[in-house]
């Protein structure tokens, strides 16, 4: 039986694990190559790999295509044989790229690599050191000389790498978005290099679900992987980018090295075209409020200033084709700059209390809040509350019963649906008006109006205001998805509702027709301004007769329809205002194009 001794956490790592209050246990990383990491070496269709260049920065590769290419040799050693790109990756250079074409080169350089399946969701990391290795041409062969595709080149450049692994340690499936990798040649073209991200890096950047990261100190260096929704990762400026650090294992291995050596080298592959972005530079850790400054909602980032990027065209070996996204996937969180509504939130923390809660629908109720110092608002702002006390449960590796949860803040954001008395003033009372359509709505959903129960307010922003001129000839034109109403509740007093003058599109379900009806009811004569879609099929009987109510009071009523591009041309106006979900507000703009359309995003 193979003995693996643990390794010990160095300085670094038990700085992080002190700075973020990390509770103290063995490091589980093997002084070896494990069985089991042999195992999935073999079995893996991609291997990142990072190396120090001649300046001692580190810079990360990718790669593979099929699984085989990487076997163990015995006695800790493994070998690599793969097509990789000879001319610009920065890897290939570091380790053979100052000798001739199939000369073998034979030195202990420091590595690390990251042997991982996408598809399976496993990964295994690898550091050791390089015993040998070489590049030479390889022919491109086919069964038939006609199958070969038109950019197919005669020949391709082969590493041969032989690594000495001294340490090993399987990591987990969080954050890896699956894609299914094939082989493919490589057809590399430099497109950029120089300290700054050209328009076509930032795009790449911009797109991306993962990238791979390398660091070191001076006798150890650790590649791994990072994931998230596409959009992860923030462009800062041309020289500098920032993502957030989720939840993870809580090792800190990579942040652990930067902590001693802020060197760092990113690798952002593009699985569909096969272009790959290089960079290399040093990050910055950002922790609590540092990472809440710059990305509204993290407790944890990493910024990179970056020293020297590569964008390579046709670049890598394989090409991938996207599946399914991991279920730990958060939100994109947008910078501060970038209007991240988290911006706004304030260290004090005012309480309010839930004193009446009135079911409007099945899943939409009205909720009233009391505040006894009150909250000063303006129609159409939000209120951020802090469910945290209530719904954190504390930390956990893995929470595959509501895996969103490890990277939630519990903070949210609701639209104020009551109107102030006068603005700037303080109200004792305000009102939101939700759906039960998660955990927090869910909760509150099941809270008792007569029990007391309190929550912490943490900020009022937001600044969706509906303006009407008074000598304006335009139509002010609203365009609402179910709830989306809520902005236009609290400002619909103060304007002019009356047919030519204002026009509220509204689509929504039919259950929801006693939300449409209260508010019409609420709101006199603005049933004779709109026009509601009822999206579902047939209603039953109660809920028809609530729709032939709203069409009583002179709404325009469509059933079993959704809203669509003609029903909002047929209005001349140069201005709407937008309330909806992220498919339809993404269909309205491109249907409005051209036109000024107002709205408040929410997809932080």
């Amino acid at each position: 039986m193979a003995f693996s001794m643990a390794m010990p956490f160095h300085k670094g790592e038990e700085q992080m694990h002190k700075l973020l209050k990390v509770p103290s246990y063995d490091n589980p990383t093997s002084a070896m190559l494990t069985p089991q990491a042999s195992f999935s070496l073999q079995r893996s269709p991609l291997l990142a790999l990072g190396t120090l260049d001649s300046q001692n920065r580190p810079w990360t590769t990718l790669w593979g295509g099929h699984a085989g290419f990487s076997q163990p040799l015995g006695g800790g050693l493994i070998g690599t044989r793969t097509i990789v790109d000879g001319a610009h990756d920065p890897v290939v250079q570091a380790l053979v790229g100052n000798v001739e074409k199939g000369e073998m080169v034979q030195q202990e350089k420091i590595l690390s690599g990251l042997s991982i399946d996408l598809m399976k969701r496993t990964r295994v990391k690898l550091s050791g050191r390089m015993v040998a290795g070489a590049v030479g041409k390889m022919d491109v062969e086919f069964e038939d000389e006609g199958e070969r595709p038109d950019e197919a080149p005669e020949k391709q450049d082969q590493i041969q790498l032989v690594m000495k692994i001294e340490q090993s340690l399987g990591n987990c499936p969080k954050y890896l978005n699956q894609y299914e990798v094939q082989p493919a040649f490589v057809t590399s073209e430099l497109v950029s290099q120089g300290p700054t991200l050209t328009p076509d890096a930032k795009a790449l950047i911009s797109k991306s679900d993962m990238f791979f990261l390398s660091s070191s100190t001076e006798d150890d260096m650790d590649t791994n992987h990072r994931g998230g929704p596409a959009g992860f990762v923030r462009v800062l400026s041309d020289t500098e980018i920032v993502y957030p650090e989720y939840s993870g294992n809580r090792l800190y291995q990579s942040l652990g090295n930067l902590q001693l050596n802020p060197k760092i080298g990113i690798t952002f592959p593009d699985y569909e075209t096969g272009a790959v972005l290089y960079t290399t530079g040093a990050a910055e850790i950002l922790i609590a409020g540092d990472a809440a400054k710059l990305l509204p909602g993290s407790n944890l980032a990493l910024k990179m200033k970056l020293d020297e990027v590569r964008l390579i065209e046709g670049g890598l070996p394989f090409r991938g084709k996207r599946k399914l996204p991991s279920p730990y996937n958060p939100l994109v969180r947008t910078l501060a700059s970038e209007g991240n509504i988290k911006s706004s939130i304030a260290a004090t923390r005012t309480t309010a209390r839930l004193v009446k809660k009135t079911l409007l629908t099945p899943s939409v109720a009205r909720f009233t809040f009391s505040v006894p110092d009150g909250i000063a608002y303006t129609p159409g702002q939000w209120v951020a509350f802090d469910f945290s006390g209530e719904l954190d449960i504390g930390y956990s590796h893995m929470r595959d019963d509501d895996p969103r949860s490890l990277n939630d803040d519990f903070v949210r954001t609701f639209t104020i649906s009551s109107r102030p008395t006068e603005n700037g003033t303080k109200e004792k009372e305000f009102e939101i008006t939700i759906r039960n359509v998660g955990v927090i709505t869910s909760f509150l959903f099941k809270q008792n109006d007569r029990a007391g129960f309190e929550v912490p307010i943490v900020g009022v922003g937001g600044e969706f205001k509906i303006e009407q001129r008074a000598n304006d000839a335009q139509v002010t034109s609203f365009v609402a998805g179910g709830v989306g109403i809520t902005p236009l509740l609290g400002q619909l007093e103060g304007l002019d509702t009356s047919p030519g003058r204002f026009k509220l599109f509204w689509t929504t379900r039919p259950a929801d027709a006693n939300l449409a009806l209260e508010t019409l009811q609420r709101h006199t004569g603005l049933a004779k301004s709109t026009e509601i879609f009822f999206t579902g099929l047939n209603a039953s009987k109660e809920i028809e007769e609530k729709i032939e109510e709203i069409e009583k009071m002179g709404a325009k009523v469509e059933r079993r329809r959704r809203i669509g591009k003609n029903d909002l041309n047929a209005l001349n106006a140069d201005t709407w205002y937008l309330c909806a979900g992220k498919p339809l507000r993404k269909e309205v703009l491109t249907w409005l194009e051209g036109k000024r359309v107002i709205f408040e995003n929410f997809d932080y």
